[in-house]
């Protein structure tokens, strides 16, 4: 075949699509075990961040393990969902559903003291692109022990904050529940309250739009869980 030919030149990319894309399909095939095993212990490693956890990297799996003693989902009326697997629940997805029908992820941690919290995982959207996080509890139902927050493409030093223990910090301690009613955490502007009674923190400085992405976020993902927290509360008086 005349090798400086239309036909020569087609075939010869034709020929190299195919093998490159097959060489490119069987590496991805290959690592996918490997990439949802890293991606799984990144999300070890966010939620036991949340209650002030922070494993070496070749520890992440033994101490999730050890530490998150129980894992389970729950429907808006707090009752347990047979047959779900926690971890495997894809949260973004679950946002976009009727809190009716969402299936709520609750993580069960025992901390190194012997003290019960509660994990509720959190997914919203920022300025630029996603934005997720966790929330600890104590045993109360009410109280928050920690927080992790981490984002896609927030701007670093403005939006980005929100992965900082900076803003992160400051929810440990902020009720969930104010004189029996269920009211999720506010973020506002440094230096203003927010309308209601309910507990708030400051948002960080220059990331409006993230920190009210942070709060919309907090606001329609912990409310669902708040027949399930009450629930926490009334077993913790007993």
């Amino acid at each position: 075949m005349n090798k400086q030919s239309n036909t020569y030149t087609l075939i010869y990319i034709i020929i190299l699509v195919v093998v490159t894309g097959a060489a490119l399909a069987f590496t991805s095939i290959s690592l996918k075990d490997r990439q949802q095993a890293n991606a799984d212990a990144d999300k070890m490693r966010q939620i036991l961040a949340s209650v002030k956890i922070y494993p070496a990297s070749d520890a992440i799996i033994s101490d999730y393990n050890k530490y998150v003693v129980e894992s389970y989902a729950v429907n808006d009326e707090g009752q347990h969902i047979d047959g779900v697997d926690a971890f495997g629940v894809n949260v973004a997805q679950e946002i976009k559903k009727a809190d009716s029908s969402r299936e709520l992820p609750v993580y069960v941690c025992r901390t190194a003291d012997g003290a019960l919290k509660y994990i509720l995982p959190m997914y919203g959207a920022g300025l630029w692109g996603p934005i997720w996080g966790y929330v600890s509890l104590d045993a109360d139902g009410s109280t928050v022990y920690g927080a992790y927050f981490a984002h896609q493409g927030e701007t670093p030093g403005l939006g980005a904050e929100i992965e900082k223990p900076a803003f992160s910090d400051q929810f440990a301690g902020k009720q969930l529940f104010k004189n029996g009613e269920f009211m999720p955490i506010a973020v506002v502007k440094a230096g203003q309250k927010p309308q209601g009674d309910e507990d708030y923190v400051d948002g960080v400085s220059g990331g409006t739009i993230t920190s009210k992405g942070v709060g919309a976020m907090i606001d329609n993902c912990l409310k669902p869980y708040a027949r399930f927290l009450e629930s926490v509360r009334a077993n913790s008086q007993k």
